[in-house]
């Protein structure tokens, strides 16, 4: 079975959640609207991803892209909190960004380093950080997206 029919009830509504609070907070659309939009987002060719509101900010979605980025499976995305996805040195810049992403609702110039399970690093630019919330108006996370990373060389080829 592949991820879309193992999860889709989750992939087609927390899709759509990402699809309209992004709307709502850049007043743009993330992808062309219309039908199947969460598949769409499911298999665009760049990265989307969120974390949920838990305390420890665990990785609840990616499309394919992020998870062939990060090279991880489903089950190792859903289990693995957001701060692991930086390295150390970079975290309380990922933390002064997030509460700046908090303040305003979303942010549309981040850059920095992230690192994949497997250790890949690569440098993000240009991204797109937002606040999702329920339609009740909950507080459901943070998502990123962004289209232009680079792979970093290894640190032993130094």
């Amino acid at each position: 079975m592949d991820l879309w029919s193992e999860h889709r009830d989750f992939l087609e509504s927390h899709g759509s959640l990402l699809l309209a609070t992004y709307r709502h907070w850049t007043g743009h659309d993330l992808i062309v609207p219309g039908d199947k939009a969460s598949k769409r987002l499911f298999e665009v060719a760049f990265p989307v991803l969120s974390y949920g509101p838990d305390a420890d900010q665990t990785l609840n979605y990616a499309n394919l892209c992020g998870l062939s980025l990060w090279e991880m499976s489903w089950s190792q995305l859903t289990s693995t909190p957001s701060r692991l996805t930086a390295e150390p040195v970079h975290q309380a810049e990922r933390a002064a960004f997030l509460t700046r992403v908090g303040e305003a609702g979303f942010v549309d110039d981040y850059a920095g380093i992230r690192v994949s399970a497997r250790g890949r690093r690569f440098r993000i630019r240009q991204a797109t950080v937002w606040s999702v919330f329920t339609a009740a108006g909950e507080p459901a996370g943070v998502a990123a997206t962004f289209s232009d990373w680079d792979l970093l060389p290894d640190r032993e080829a130094f």
